[in-house]
């Protein structure tokens, strides 16, 4: 079911549970305390949302905290834990290395946008969050998200899902039970030993 989404602004519809996938961790489903906020003109958070843990999109905290008008409330409010970001899919992260380090220390939470399943943007993000930038908090795919892409999700960073609004989480809960062996080196870990030893023995004289 997505959430009721006020008419004075605009979220990204999602699951009310998030599947949650940490790294050592099993799969689980957890209550989603995040809405996302998806401004259309607004260039103020809406008051609706003050109360509420919010992702807000990379490019509005990068005009933010870049401008310092409005950079101490907002690195205040990301610190008590109610503000993290989203990063659309044709955001060039490498380009905002520094807002990216330094909100590494506020965010409680960042998210990867995927405006339809197809396009495939978001996983290079967030690959490049856990490689190039370090991030070791929580990475979610958000938008277009389908059952199909959990694995290949899971791989590359990121440790939760919220799903599209009419995927079943409880088939997707079962995904990560499907496939035992690990064929590629992932964030995750290396490729699984009995992986290893396979490909040995094919390629013994």
């Amino acid at each position: 079911m997505s959430q009721v989404t006020p008419n004075t602004f605009s979220t990204i519809n999602t699951q009310q549970e998030i599947l949650r996938f940490p790294k050592g961790g099993k799969p689980t489903l957890t209550p989603n305390e995040w809405q996302v906020w998806e401004p259309q003109e607004e260039s103020e958070l809406p008051t609706e949302l003050a109360n509420s843990k919010v992702l807000v999109p990379f490019s509005w905290w990068c005009s933010q905290v870049e401008g310092h008008q409005k950079e101490a409330g907002v690195l205040a409010t990301a610190k008590k834990g109610q503000l993290g970001v989203w990063f659309a899919a044709d955001d060039d992260i490498l380009k905002h290395a520094e807002v990216i380090e330094n909100g590494k220390k506020v965010w409680p939470v960042v998210a990867a946008h995927f405006p339809i399943f197809r396009d495939g943007r978001s996983f290079s993000t967030a690959a490049l969050l856990r490689g190039r930038f370090q991030w070791d908090g929580e990475i979610r795919a958000i938008g277009d998200v389908l059952i199909d892409q959990l694995l290949q999700g899971a791989r590359v960073g990121f440790d939760s899902f919220a799903l599209r609004p009419d995927q079943k989480v409880d088939v997707a809960l079962k995904q990560f039970d499907l496939f035992s062996v690990t064929t590629q080196n992932s964030w995750r870990g290396k490729r699984t030993l009995l992986a290893t030893n396979q490909a040995s023995i094919n390629n013994a004289p």
